[in-house]
């Protein structure tokens, strides 16, 4: 059965750097977009940086410079490197799994992990 788990969370302060791990078991890279999301208390669920299978990357505005998405198709995972951290970017932290459309893009993501918690103090 397909699984998705996050770990690397932790509590650092600002400028601090963090690198969140998936391990993607049953996806495969060369069939699923992936990505990571993030959601703070009382937010709503956010997409960070989502890859297709053609290896392109896109992330939002607020960690581009910041946040490198990267996975390693012998070990299945999925990794967000996170530096120059901020208060803002509190939240849990997920990894999700989309098929993919090829040319046409990816499908819903979903899959979800259980998170990993991502705590910057000021």
């Amino acid at each position: 059965q397909a699984q998705l788990v996050e770990s690397g969370g932790g509590s650092v302060q600002a400028g601090g750097s963090l690198r969140l791990s998936c391990a993607a078991s049953g996806y495969t890279f060369s069939r699923y977009c992936m990505g990571w999301f993030r959601q703070a208390p009382g937010k709503e669920r956010e997409g960070v940086a989502t890859i297709n299978i053609y290896g392109a990357r896109n992330y939002i505005d607020s960690v581009k410079g910041r946040f490198t998405l990267s996975q390693d198709n012998l070990q299945n995972t999925l990794y967000l490197q996170m530096v120059s951290l901020k208060p803002e970017d509190t939240a849990m932290y997920y990894c999700a799994a989309a098929p993919s459309r090829g040319v046409g893009g990816c499908d819903t993501f979903g899959g979800w992990g259980q998170g990993t918690q991502v705590t910057v103090s000021s």
